[in-house]
């Protein structure tokens, strides 16, 4: 029962903070206080935010190396364009599409490669990203090169609760029975299966629903955007979203939130001189690994330890 209450207090704080920044955020948009372009960026945050997280539920939780998240994201952008300027669906539904088709995706593209590991996973998960960026090229009912005009729904609250949902799904996932076998993969395969975990169930799982999440991304950002081209979702973006998961932290949700925050902030702060960006960033990772190869937070998680403390205070 005590621990029962100290979660609770700790999930009532966590929604309290999470509805304070929601709402001072909202009252200086509008109220005009905050800079459109602050306000993009804000929502920039927010998909990738998303991006990080459900790659970091690929990599850092299962322990497989995938370098194809924007081929995902790129399936969820154009279905969700699709639905909300084809058919003229609700932006709820626009999302849920995109991120259900690129499930089904990541479903039938994970059965075959997860048997693989290491580089060669890697090899096919680029492939796997770079088919779907030619497939869209080459189909006019996409838009072909000349890509897709989609209208702006999406705002700073449909991106801020999308994101909030989907880290709260993904967290409870990795808590989850299902979320530890994940991790056993992760720390060791053959053991987990010696132990009875079905590694290829679990690593087909979480590659499914990191696809999924990643689709959603891609039809806020479709749906933000104005206009999608198929070369947006080129590697450089799955190698943008696999730096903001290392810098982080691989397994750690916590870190995948400040990487994405601070590449993408990095990214539009150094938008002036896209020559020196990748340079940029390229030394940012190479410090990283000198200094801190686990990333910022490791494997570790921001958490509000002191309501335990002060609970066990209370009881001693």
């Amino acid at each position: 029962m005590k621990r029962v209450s100290i979660l609770n207090r700790k999930n009532a704080l966590t929604l309290f903070l999470v509805i304070v920044i929601y709402a001072v955020i909202q009252g200086l948009i509008v109220t005009d206080i905050l800079p459109p372009l602050y306000t993009s960026t804000l929502i920039q945050v927010c998909i990738y935010v998303i991006l990080a997280a459900s790659l970091n539920l690929i990599n850092g939780i299962t322990g497989q190396f995938s370098i194809g998240h924007a081929g995902f994201m790129a399936i969820g952008a154009y279905f969700a364009g699709i639905v909300s300027v084809k058919f003229h669906g609700p932006l709820f539904l626009a999302l849920l599409a995109g991120g259900i088709v690129a499930a089904v995706a990541g479903f039938i593209v994970g059965l075959p490669t997860l048997r693989l590991r290491g580089d060669y996973l890697a090899i096919a998960t680029l492939g796997l990203g770079q088919i779907v960026m030619i497939i869209f090229q080459n189909i006019d009912y996409f838009g072909g090169a000349a890509g897709m005009q989609v209208g702006r729904h999406v705002n700073w609250s449909w991106a801020f609760w999308g994101t909030i949902i989907s880290l709260v799904v993904i967290h409870n996932f990795v808590n989850s029975t299902h979320g530890r076998a994940c991790i056993s993969v992760r720390e060791n395969e053959i053991a987990a299966e010696a132990m009875g975990v079905n590694t290829t169930k679990y690593k087909v799982l979480a590659f499914t629903l990191g696809a999924f999440f990643a689709g959603v991304a891609g039809g806020i950002y479709s749906n933000y955007m104005y206009f999608i081209q198929p070369t947006t979702f080129n590697f450089l973006t799955s190698f943008n979203i696999l730096v903001m998961v290392v810098l982080g932290g691989l397994g750690s949700m916590t870190g995948s939130i400040l990487g994405a925050l601070i590449m993408t902030v990095l990214n539009v702060a150094l938008s002036g001189i896209p020559s020196l960006r990748m340079v940029i960033t390229a030394l940012l990772l190479i410090i990283m690994m000198l200094f801190r190869p686990s990333g910022l937070m490791g494997t570790k998680e921001f958490n509000l330890n002191f309501l335990e403390k002060k609970e066990e205070r209370t009881v001693a």
